[in-house]
Order: structure tokens, then C-alpha cells, then sequence
């Protein structure tokens, strides 16, 4: 316990100095102008995308260029991925959005909306930091690959959707209804009411970024489309014709507060239990688009250190008026594409963001909220994919049911995304355990080419006098009695049977209820004068019974390396009694 403490201490300390890894390289002009570059190109995507994604969220604009200041910078210096672009991204956003609904219900004004989703960042960058720090990133791993694809895939859609209302001009929002479906059906039903100017500046929105994607995708697609429909809407005076605008934004940097607002217990413990899920889906987009990227470049990623990066981040955007961050998979994407080669390009980011802040927030007042919406439909329906659900299933059928069962459950539970996260994990984890409890065991014999070689599957002859059995799974409380069952029928079915051998090859470990029916089960056998031997029990498995004194109680001359040396001892002890003829091709004349 001392020396692993002392280890944590001591790994502590390179947590917060990971920039060592690549300042160095800044001594080039070559880097620097690379990075700047980048940082630019970034820039220009996100400060679009930060209000939008803020809008998701239900929170003013500049809170959303607030996220997208500091947060930023901290995350390249304290993360492992030289290349991730850090910020607002869309499902952690709308998930911020959920755990905000029922305080916007109860009717509380805004600012207090902003200090509730600031204390949200908060609470997920603790959680993240200390995960980072205590080395426990193996966590996000409860988060199966079929899970995230199912709830990505639905909360894509679900975001898509709620953008539809201002495409159209309708007077309709999620956060009037307390489930998702209600407000689908609401949308649905107040179509008559499209404002044709909306729904036009809308579409030649959407029609813009479509075609520059496709056609220019080199170009800032987002920002040539904000500037034009934003020229328009001052152009045609589109606010005095009904249109929505972002209006004022609130200028200036943002400053250091804490957000401390009065709640009860019961609403801590839930923005607590929602926070621990946004931090682990937001690592999980942030660490999966940090490995695409790492892969490339061959750069040495580490998943805690990104969870310290990422915490970082949070804790940053909760205390300078932000909300939560993550990793984002567009604006990573662009990051690498315009050739970043370390974190400074996002120290740049940060840093036009910044001069946003200041100097340019008056250039947005004209900013159509149909461009926004048009920018997050753009930016999510890249996240709708059916083909790998289809892989999942295809791998294993149980994942994707996962997958699919996450997907409805999303769907079904909106704007409470979180439950259909956690229905996706128990069911993943409940699969994992059915599977678990009844692996494969088979009687082997030798084949032809000298293997040792499942007998049902591939016909081959078997002795009524001696048998070795292979268990392919671990051995613990779930499986125990399967095992037990099993080789006790197999026996029943073989009255000469005379010696019975356990393969452990494939065992990687025993629990304390597995070490006591292997003890019944040797009794049992030794009752019935049959001979118990165990062949492969790894190291770690053998010693665990030689602890437990299940050794012993065998006989420890009973547990061999090979299965050929078990063979050649019964034959020994037996003589003519045994046929160990299904064995002998290429058995040596060793014993143990």
C-alpha cells in the first residue's frame, strides 16, 4: 500500500507537466507557423459552433465563447493529445441541457440557469481530475462500444429534431415538455404556423453548408455561412420581420466565480449522478477522436492524462462562467487536417476566441438563430450511423442488442438521456454474465497432426477409462455450479472412468467459490474412486491454491505443466487398467 501510494505521488507531479513533451518544439518557426495556422482555422469553426452548441444547452451565447476561451487553452496543456480540440460539443450539450430542464421548470430566471449548468462543468471536471489522478480511466471502459453507438446515434437524432422549430419559425422548445415525444408531436401539429422567411433563411442556410461541405471542404464552411446569412439578416432587417436573432451578446472577457448557488440535497445528489455520466460519454468522444488522431502521428497518448486535461477544462469553464466541455470530433478533425502539430495551435484558438470576446461581439447581434440551428444539424448528422450497430451485431448478436436496446431507451427516456445510458450498461453487463456462465468445456482427444482437439466436434475417439476435459472461461460464483453439473454428468456417463484431468489453460482466475467446489468436486470423486488431477493451472492460479490449501487437499503431485505428463502419470499409477490409446501419438516418455 506504501509503495503504491508513494507511486501515485510521484506519477502526480508529471500529471500537471505534460507540456514538457512538446514546447520544446516550438523553437521552430516551421511549428509555430503550422500551429498557428491550425489554431486559426479552428478558431473559425468553433466560435460559430460555440454559441450554437450554447443555444443547445439553453444558455445565452457568450457562455458558450466562455467554454470556448480558457477551457481550451488548459486542456492542450494538461492533456496527452497534441491535436484534440476541446469545447462545446453537441451531445454533452444537450445533456447539460437535460439536467438543466427541471430548474428551468420550476420557473428560475436564466442567470440562475447559467450558475447551475457552471457548477454542472464543475462537478464533472472534479470527477474527471480525480479519475486522471487516481488512475482509473480503465472505468470509461464500462461504457461498451455497442452502448456508446446506440445513445450517440439517439441522442444525434434527438438533437437534430429539436432544431426543427427554429428552421420553421415555430414557437415550440424542449424544455416545455417533459418528454421528447411530446415535443416531436408538437412541432408536428404546429407546422401551419412556419414563418416563410424563416423557413427560407433556414434552408439557404442548411443549402450552404451542405454544398460547401461537398464542394469546398477545405473552406470554413460554418463561417462563410454565419457571415452571409448574418449580412442578410442585416441587410432585409430580418429581426423586424419576425425572424429570431442572437441580439446583444455580452462583451468582455469572463471572470473568476465560483458558482455557488443554494439547492437541496436532493438536487446536488442528481447533478452529481448526472455529472458522472456526462464525464464519462464526454472522455469516452474526447479519448476515442485523441486515438484516431494518435494512431497517425504515433504520439504517445495516456487516458489518464487525458482525464486530467479534461477535468482541468471543466474546472476552468465551471469558474470563469462556462459550462461543459469535451473533446470534439469535428474541430479535432480540422485541428489535424490544417496541420497542428502541438497544443499550441489550440492555445491560439483560445486566444481568438479571447479577441472575439472583446472586440467582435457586436458583429454577431444580426446572427440568424436559423443559422445556428442549420450549424448544429450540420455538425450532429454526422453522428448518425447505422453501419456499425450492423458490425455489432454481426461480431457478437448480444451487442447489438446492446446497441439497439440503447438506442430506444435514449429515445424513449429523452430528455432524460442519462437512464437510457444506464440501461444500455446494465444490459451489457447483464449479457456479459449470462455469457460468461456457461462457457464451453469439452472432452479433448490427440488428432492426427498431434493436437489436442475438442472429440465431439472433430470425431475422434475417446477413452471410457481415463478423460481431460477443457473449461474455456474463468472459473467463478456465476459459472461454478455449470462446471460442477457438467463434469458430473460427463462422469455419470462413463461408469470405468478411473481418472478425470481438469485443462485450467484457459482459466485466469478462481474465485473463493470456484476453489470450494473444486474441493467438493474432488471429494466427490475421490468418493467415487475416481483419480482428480489438474494440467496448465497458471501461475497465479496455482499459488492462489496453494494459499487456500486446495493444493494439499489434492495432492500436489496431482497438478502438472502439460496434460501428456497427466496421462503418462495415470498410466503409471494404473498400468493396463487405462486406455490411454486416444492420447499416445506423440506422447514423450517424460512423466512430469
Amino acid at each position: 500500500m506504501g509503495s503504491w501510494l508513494v507511486s501515485l505521488l510521484r506519477d502526480w507531479k508529471d500529471r500537471f507537466t505534460p507540456y514538457k513533451d512538446w514546447i520544446g518544439e516550438l523553437k521552430s518557426p516551421e511549428v509555430l507557423k503550422a500551429d498557428a495556422m491550425a489554431g486559426l482555422t479552428v478558431a473559425l469553426v468553433l466560435i460559430p459552433q460555440s454559441m450554437a452548441y450554447a443555444q443547445l444547452a439553453g444558455l445565452p451565447a457568450q457562455v458558450g465563447l466562455y467554454a470556448s476561451f480558457l477551457p481550451v487553452m488548459v486542456a492542450a496543456i494538461f492533456g496527452s493529445s497534441r491535436q484534440l480540440g476541446t469545447g462545446p460539443v453537441a451531445i454533452v450539450s444537450i445533456m447539460s441541457a437535460a439536467a438543466m430542464q427541471p430548474f428551468a421548470a420550476q420557473g428560475l430566471p436564466i442567470e440562475t440557469i447559467v450558475i447551475y449548468s457552471a457548477m454542472l462543468a464543475l462537478m464533472i471536471g472534479i470527477f474527471q481530475l480525480s479519475l486522471g489522478l487516481l488512475r482509473m480511466g480503465v472505468l470509461v471502459d464500462f461504457l461498451s462500444h455497442p452502448v456508446v453507438v446506440g445513445f450517440t446515434n439517439a441522442g444525434a437524432l434527438i438533437i437534430a429534431t429539436s432544431q426543427v422549430p427554429k428552421l420553421f419559425g415555430l414557437n415550440v422548445k424542449p424544455d416545455q415538455f417533459e418528454h421528447s415525444y411530446q415535443f416531436w408531436w408538437a412541432t408536428i401539429t404546429s407546422l401551419g404556423d412556419t414563418k416563410p422567411t424563416t423557413l427560407a433563411l433556414g434552408a439557404f442556410a442548411l443549402a450552404t453548408l451542405i454544398v460547401l461541405k461537398k464542394y469546398a471542404p477545405r473552406l470554413p464552411g460554418v463561417l462563410i455561412t454565419v457571415l452571409i446569412t448574418t449580412v442578410l439578416s442585416w441587410a432585409v432587417d430580418y429581426g423586424h420581420m419576425g425572424g429570431s436573432i442572437i441580439g446583444d451578446i455580452k462583451k468582455g472577457l469572463p471572470s473568476f466565480s465560483l458558482p455557488v448557488v443554494e439547492m437541496s440535497f436532493q438536487n446536488f445528489v442528481s447533478l452529481a449522478m448526472t455529472a458522472v455520466m456526462i464525464g464519462l460519454i464526454g472522455f469516452v468522444e474526447a479519448i476515442s477522436i485523441a486515438k484516431a488522431m494518435a494512431s497517425q502521428t504515433r504520439q504517445r497518448l495516456s487516458a489518464n492524462q487525458e482525464l486530467v486535461g479534461q477535468g482541468l477544462a471543466n474546472i476552468t469553464s465551471g469558474v470563469f462562467g462556462g459550462y461543459a466541455v469535451s473533446g470534439s470530433f469535428s474541430r479535432s478533425a480540422v485541428n489535424f487536417a490544417s496541420g497542428a502539430i502541438t497544443g499550441f495551435s489550440s492555445l491560439i484558438t483560445g486566444l481568438l476566441v479571447g479577441v472575439t470576446l472583446l472586440y467582435l461581439t457586436a458583429l454577431l447581434y444580426h446572427l440568424p438563430q436559423a443559422t445556428l440551428a442549420a450549424v448544429i444539424i450540420m455538425a450532429v448528422v454526422n453522428l448518425i450511423k447505422i453501419s456499425p450497430i450492423k458490425h455489432a451485431w454481426k461480431v457478437e448478436p448480444h451487442d447489438g442488442v446492446v446497441a439497439v436496446a440503447t438506442f430506444l431507451a435514449t429515445l424513449a427516456f429523452a430528455p432524460h438521456l442519462d437512464k437510457g445510458i444506464l440501461l444500455g450498461v446494465v444490459l451489457s453487463l447483464g449479457l456479459f454474465l449470462y455469457r460468461t456462465m456457461s462457457p464451453a468445456l469439452v472432452e479433448v482427444a490427440r488428432d492426427a497432426d498431434g493436437t489436442m482437439r475438442d472429440a465431439a466436434a472433430h470425431s475422434l475417439k475417446t477413452s471410457d477409462t481415463i478423460a481431460v476435459y477443457r473449461f474455456d472461461g474463468d472459473l467463478y460464483f456465476a459459472n461454478t455450479g455449470y462446471l460442477e453439473g457438467k463434469l458430473l454428468n460427463n462422469v455419470a456417463q462413463k461408469p470405468a472412468l478411473k481418472v478425470l484431468i481438469l485443462d485450467m489453460e484457459s482459466i485466469d482466475q478462481v474465485d473463493s467459490t470456484g476453489e470450494e467446489m473444486l474441493e467438493k468436486l474432488a471429494d466427490r470423486l475421490k468418493f467415487a474412486g475416481i483419480e482428480f488431477y489438474i494440467a496448465r493451472a497458471k501461475l497465479r492460479v496455482y499459488e492462489a491454491f496453494q494459499r487456500s490449501g486446495l493444493a494439499k487437499h489434492i495432492g500436489e503431485e496431482r497438478f502438472f505443466r502439460e496434460r501428456k505428463y497427466a496421462i503418462n502419470y495415470a498410466k503409471e499409477q494404473f498400468g493396463d487398467a487405462i486406455d490411454i490409446e486416444p492420447f499416445q501419438h506423440y506422447i514423450p516418455a517424460e512423466t512430469k
